[in-house]
């Protein structure tokens, strides 16, 4: 389906969204930030976004998500990043609250469980149309 002017695609390994462009919308609602005030370079910035796609990915595409399944990945990432900077910090010899952490790892299971874990598989079948042409092609 071609896309028109008044139309974005969020383009990301873990598939598209098509949003309407607006200016009254925040970057983040247009698909040009994923974060608010974030060039998205930093070293968090890119994990963040790699977790986000990873999870949109296992949950069929970020087409097949809710705001609200989008917003708990979001959650889901922010806390996961949190939890493997108090990680790095520990594994240099730092001490970390260990508290926080557990709160952290508990908050990550529960959103993973909202979320869900169970991976969901695209459908890469070729429709009949594609296949038979595909076929004629290799004859």
């Amino acid at each position: 389906m071609p896309e028109t002017a008044m139309e974005l695609s969020l383009s990301s390994p873990s598939g598209r969204r098509k949003v309407a462009r607006d200016p009254q919308r925040s970057r983040i609602t247009n698909g040009r930030d994923v974060l608010p005030d974030i060039d998205g370079r930093s070293a968090m910035a890119r994990r963040f976004k790699d977790i986000m796609s990873a999870v949109l990915t296992d949950q069929g595409g970020a087409d097949q998500c809710s705001e609200s399944r989008l917003q708990l990945v979001r959650r889901f990432a922010a806390a996961a990043v949190l939890a493997e900077r108090m990680e790095s910090q520990l594994a240099n010899g730092a001490e970390i609250n260990i508290a926080e952490h557990a709160v952290l790892c508990s908050t990550l299971v529960r959103i993973a469980q909202r979320i869900g874990i169970n991976r969901v598989p695209k459908n890469i079948t070729p429709s009949l149309a594609d296949y038979l042409q595909q076929q004629r092609a290799a004859e």
